[in-house]
């Protein structure tokens, strides 16, 4: 079994009344001053005396923070992306809090049967829920206060879109260039300098800026996968070449996922379902395996400059609701949906198109959700269903979607992905494996200055028309090579359900995995049948569900052994 080297390479403090994670940023010259001679501890208790929870919105940076003064009042903070995390319980009349949930459970704190059903919505567990009942997470941008027995929780910071509408794209250009070296420059940390390369327009332009930044060619490293429509190696050789990066290269195989997916599944502190964590680890891993201590990773440009393909996707559907009411409500709707004219091949897609485009957002977001195709009620014991409030994930997704001022759909789509994309998935999932794997990350990305750029950057200039990252592109081309300007994106897409359906250790994980969650009553039987009598026909589709069934019962299994004080390695 491969060695777990996980261990904290943050500045921290953990004491009873104090913790502190990341690498704040305080904006003012004392506290910033403070920060240098005396640590960031004297800086925050300075920030909290002075202005309490709400000089939080003036610190950039990744932080988590909890402190507790003389006075028995708790503060707990974490940054805008919740790139670190920071949970908490109430018991009686104390608050404890740790960076992880797990720290806060004990053998008889009770397993959240919500946040299992939650898992399987969103293959996260969105804050501020944890697997763990009555422990809770702070979402991003959030802080708490806990004083006299009682805890308030609040918004810091949200998102504020204003558009700038008569700009120059030339001192955009200039300024946005700008931005990401300083980004960048400010990530390293005067270590061997080094990043992930998937070959796309975010790692490549965090890698020549490295090279840019630091006068030194970046450590590049890239995952590979030996299956057909997965691997983009060549896009990340290009980026290597083109900006003459030390370059190492790893491919992942069916028995590294053997080997490895109960030390990654049970590394979080809940389950975590993203499939990248396992390619993720295996990079991070072969740069700390090279002398590598702080790496950097390109996570957040899709987001804040107009990058993913649903972006597109909606502005279609959006062009629906332009069209006149009466051509909709009186031609379109019942010729296509209301006849057996709407079923026709030809016609077929119509309709789609048109019941698709009738959802609001943010529910259309959900269409395809694995938990609706296959049918809640198939997929659930009633058991398990019981104590389930099946309507709170889209619930929250509502709450979290009218939280965004702006009236510009697209900036609301970003912000909404700022939450569950960034927050909960992406980010957790690089700085989950990069801990696991020993080295310290930074998101140059998100920087401060960087993001609020982005939210002044015209709409028009992140979807033109249907083209994603418009200016992005347009402002880097000349730096990146034009086969990275034009790729398609992918990333560490692993080739799971081929590689079940070709590999017997992995599809004897896999079934055993699966099988146990209707053991523990979770799951159907048949639920369980289907989805491996089907995974051949459509190994991508069903091979989603049964990666985050497995890493589920993973977690569950370490728990258990934890629970009974056995080894779970």
């Amino acid at each position: 079994m491969m060695p777990i080297i996980a261990k904290e390479l943050l500045p921290v403090s953990t004491d009873k009344n104090a913790l502190l994670t990341g690498r704040p940023q305080f904006s003012t010259g004392e506290l910033a001053g403070l920060a240098r001679t005396e640590g960031n501890l004297a800086a925050w208790e300075k920030l909290f005396a002075t202005d309490g929870a709400s000089g939080v919105k003036d610190v950039a940076g990744d932080f988590a923070v909890g402190l507790t003064d003389s006075n028995g009042r708790t503060i707990l903070a974490v940054d805008r992306f919740a790139v670190r995390s920071l949970c908490y319980r109430v018991a009686g009349e104390r608050i404890h809090f740790a960076s992880r949930a797990d720290e806060l459970a004990d053998a008889h704190t009770e397993i959240d049967a919500q946040a299992i059903f939650d898992y399987l919505y969103f293959h996260v567990i969105p804050s501020p829920r944890t697997i763990f009942k009555n422990v809770y997470r702070l979402p991003p941008g959030h802080y708490a206060i806990f004083e006299n027995g009682q805890l308030k929780l609040g918004r810091y910071w949200t998102p504020d879109f204003q558009e700038e509408k008569k700009v120059s794209f030339d001192q955009l250009r200039t300024e946005f260039r700008h931005l990401l070296a300083e980004g960048v420059r400010r990530q390293l940390d005067g270590s061997k300098p080094a990043c992930f390369l998937s070959g796309g327009t975010d790692s490549s332009t965090v890698a020549g800026m490295i090279g840019q930044v630091s006068g030194q060619a970046a450590a590049t490293y890239s995952i590979g996968f030996d299956a057909e429509g997965y691997d983009e190696m060549e896009y990340a050789r290009i980026a290597a070449r083109h900006f003459h990066t030390d370059h190492h290269e790893y491919y992942v195989t069916p028995a590294d996922l053997v080997r490895s997916i109960p030390d990654v599944a049970r590394f979080y502190d809940q389950p975590f379902g993203n499939s990248s964590a396992l390619p993720a680890y295996y990079c991070a891993k072969m740069a700390q395996e090279d002398g590598v201590t702080r790496i950097l990773a390109g996570d957040g440009g899709d987001e804040l400059f107009g990058g993913n393909t649903r972006y597109a996707k909606q502005k279609v559907f959006g062009f629906y609701d332009q069209l006149p009411s009466a051509l909709r409500q009186t031609l379109l709707e019942p010729l296509l949906l209301g006849s057996p004219l709407g079923k026709l091949p030809l016609l077929r897609k119509g309709a789609s198109y048109i019941r698709q485009a009738k959802v609001p957002l943010p529910d259309r977001t959900q269409t395809y959700n694995l938990l609706f195709r296959f049918g809640v009620h198939d997929v659930f014991t009633a058991g398990f269903l019981e104590g389930i409030d099946l309507a709170e994930p889209v619930a929250q997704q509502r709450e979290v979607w009218v939280e965004t001022s702006s009236a510009a759909r697209t900036n609301k789509e970003l912000a909404f992905d700022w939450r569950y994309t960034l927050a909960e998935c992406d980010l957790p999932k690089v700085v989950g494996t990069t801990m696991l794997a020993g080295i310290d990350v930074g998101f140059p990305m998100l920087d401060t200055d960087l993001l609020a750029f982005s939210m002044r950057l015209p709409t028009e200039y992140k979807l033109k028309g249907l083209k994603l990252r418009w200016f992005f592109k347009e402002a880097l081309r000349g730096f990146l090579p034009d086969e990275i300007l034009t790729k398609k994106k992918q990333g560490f897409g692993l080739p799971f359900g081929v590689w079940v359906t070709q590999n017997s250790e992995l599809r004897d994980l896999a079934e055993s995995s699966v099988r146990a969650l209707a053991e523990r009553k979770i799951f159907k039987s048949e639920f369980v049948d289907q989805i491996f009598m089907h995974l051949r026909e459509h190994p991508g589709y069903y091979g989603e569900m049964i990666w985050i069934a497995i890493m589920l019962e993973q977690w569950l299994r370490g728990r258990d052994e934890k629970c009974s004080g056995r080894n779970s390695s």
